[in-house]
C-alpha cells in the first residue's frame, strides 16, 4: 500500500475540498492534520466536531491517537448551514412516537458526510435531549413539514407507508412561468448522485419513474404563478427537476433555471416550495398536519 502524505482529490460538489492521505507518523489526529495538511488546532477540532474528519473510512469526531500508514479524508471546506433558531418553536406537533416540525429553507433534514450538527435532525435531538430518527427527507432549501421518530419502530411503520403510498404529502410553490401546466407530471429520472437532476418526459431504462400532479395553479403576476402539488413519488430534488423541465423553474431555485431570487433578505438559501400538507396513519388514527400555502413576496 502506497504512503505518502500529498494525495489529493478534489472535484465539484460535496467533494470540493476533500483530501486523501495516509499518515507516515502515529499521533493525535490534530497533530497529523498539522503535519499532513498545516491545519491549525482551532480548524483540527472544529472539523472534528463537524464530523468532517474520516480514518479509514470510519468517521472521527475526537482527537484520538492514530497509528502510522492510516488511511484519512478530510472534508476541510465542510458545507456550513445557519442554525440559529428556536427549534421548540418550529414544532407542529409532538407525542410519544414521532415529532413533525417546520423545517426552515436552507438547512439539511438530516446530517450529511461533511457536516454532522447542522442539520434539522441533530438540532431538533439536542433540543429534546433524546436521539430522533429520519423517516424521509426535505431538500436544503425546501421548507416544510417533515416528520422524525422517537422510536424504530414508528420508522418501520412510516417506511411500510411510504412502500404501500399511502402517505399523502402535498407542496405548495411560486414558479416562473407565463403557461398552465398540466394536471399529470410524468417524467424519468436518470440514477445520479449529482446535481442538478436530468429528467426526460420519455421512458429510459433503469431511469426513476416520477409523478406528481398539479392541484392548483393561479396567476400573481403576469411572469409569476402559484402551485400546489400532490407528491406521488419521492426522488430526490423532483418537483425542482419535473418543474424545470416545464420550463416553470422555481422561484429562486438558479440551480434549476430560475431568474429570480426568494427572500433574498431573509434567508441567504430558499427557494420558494413548501411541504405543506402530510398525512399518514398512526395506530388506527389517520393524522394530518398543514402549514400556510401563501408566501411573502418580495
Amino acid at each position: 500500500m502506497p504512503q505518502t502524505t500529498g494525495l489529493q482529490i478534489s472535484s465539484q460538489g460535496f467533494e470540493y475540498g476533500v483530501k486523501h492521505f495516509y499518515n507516515l507518523k502515529s499521533g493525535l489526529i490534530s497533530e497529523i492534520l498539522f503535519d499532513s495538511l498545516s491545519l491549525n488546532l482551532i480548524t483540527a477540532f472544529e472539523l472534528l466536531k463537524l464530523g468532517a474528519v474520516y480514518i479509514d473510512n470510519k468517521r472521527q469526531l475526537q482527537n484520538t491517537f492514530i497509528s502510522e500508514n492510516k488511511l484519512f479524508r478530510v472534508h476541510t471546506k465542510p458545507r456550513r448551514y445557519n442554525c440559529k433558531y428556536d427549534w421548540n418553536s418550529l414544532v407542529v406537533y409532538e407525542n410519544i412516537d414521532f415529532i413533525v416540525i417546520n423545517k426552515p429553507s436552507g438547512i439539511p433534514s438530516h446530517p450529511s458526510v461533511d457536516n454532522t450538527i447542522e442539520n434539522s435532525l441533530t438540532q431538533m435531538s439536542l433540543t429534546k435531549n433524546q436521539p430522533l430518527h429520519i423517516t424521509h427527507r426535505l431538500d436544503t432549501l425546501t421548507s416544510g413539514l417533515i416528520v422524525y421518530a422517537k422510536n424504530i419502530l414508528f420508522v418501520k411503520n412510516f417506511n411500510k407507508q411510504l412502500q404501500k403510498k399511502t402517505i399523502e404529502k402535498k407542496y405548495v410553490a411560486l414558479i416562473e412561468a407565463t403557461h398552465i401546466l398540466p394536471k399529470k407530471v410524468i417524467h424519468y429520472m436518470e440514477p445520479s448522485p449529482r446535481a442538478p437532476k436530468k429528467v426526460s418526459e420519455t421512458f429510459v431504462e433503469n431511469w426513476a419513474f416520477c409523478e406528481l400532479e398539479i392541484l392548483q395553479q393561479k396567476k400573481i403576476t403576469p411572469d409569476l404563478n402559484w402551485l400546489k402539488i400532490n407528491l406521488l413519488t419521492g426522488r430526490t430534488h423532483q418537483i425542482r427537476a419535473q418543474l424545470s423541465n416545464l420550463q416553470a423553474p422555481i422561484t429562486g431555485d438558479v440551480l434549476y433555471g430560475a431568474k429570480f431570487d426568494y427572500r433574498p433578505q431573509a434567508i441567504a438559501s430558499a427557494i420558494a416550495l413548501r411541504a405543506c400538507e402530510l398525512e399518514f396513519n398512526w395506530g388506527s388514527e389517520r393524522v394530518k398536519f398543514n402549514l400556510s400555502e401563501e408566501f411573502e413576496i418580495f
